[in-house]
């Protein structure tokens, strides 16, 4: 019988993702290919693509009712953002199971980071998907990134990191077009 992909989990072991708390994510495309838009003089210029992005980010809390948005940067070829989930354990009974809407088939009220970035990338790639007449392309790399923000000061940098990103993009690690002298950096 051949043997599954053996992956280990970056995610930290026992940890309740649904819980409350802020957390850093950063998603990347496909093999970083450049879809969203590009830099010019330290600034984002999105692309129709990157506002697609934009528009499902922002939708994010109207689907997760319990999810908070917070410093959220589009980039050529990445996100970031900090989520804040708020109020996970204060959800009525009556609500859990209940499809009005809000929630999807079988979700409860209290959603995992897993299920905030599966949405966003599956809301996503099928805009994109149907936009560019594109079936079946995959936007999104297979996993993400995500740091649980556990501090005040840890916050501030996170959001002042994703909010200078645009401006570091020549010596950004994911920018595969950077220019050669700074690759080995």
């Amino acid at each position: 019988m051949p043997q599954k992909h053996n992956r280990k989990s970056i995610r930290l072991k026992g940890y309740d993702y649904s819980s409350e708390g802020l957390y850093f994510i950063t998603i990347c495309t496909q093999n970083r290919i450049h879809q969203f838009g590009k830099i010019v003089n330290g600034k984002m210029i999105m692309n129709t693509n990157g506002e697609i992005v934009n528009r499902v980010w922002n939708e994010l809390s109207h689907r997760f009712p319990t999810v908070k948005l917070h410093s959220f940067i589009i980039m050529p070829n990445h996100i970031h953002g900090i989520v804040q989930i708020v109020g996970a354990g204060l959800c009525s009974a009556r609500n859990v199971g209940e499809n009005n809407g809000i929630y999807g088939a079988g979700q409860s009220p209290a959603p995992t980071v897993d299920d905030i970035v599966c949405a966003f990338k599956s809301l996503t790639t099928k805009l994109y998907n149907s936009l560019n007449d594109t079936p079946g392309y995959k936007l999104w790399q297979r996993n993400y990134y995500e740091h649980i923000i556990r501090t005040q000061k840890s916050y501030e940098n996170i959001s002042n990191y994703i909010q200078s990103n645009p401006s570091r993009w020549d010596s950004d690690c994911m920018n595969l077009q950077r220019p050669a002298r700074t690759r080995n950096n």
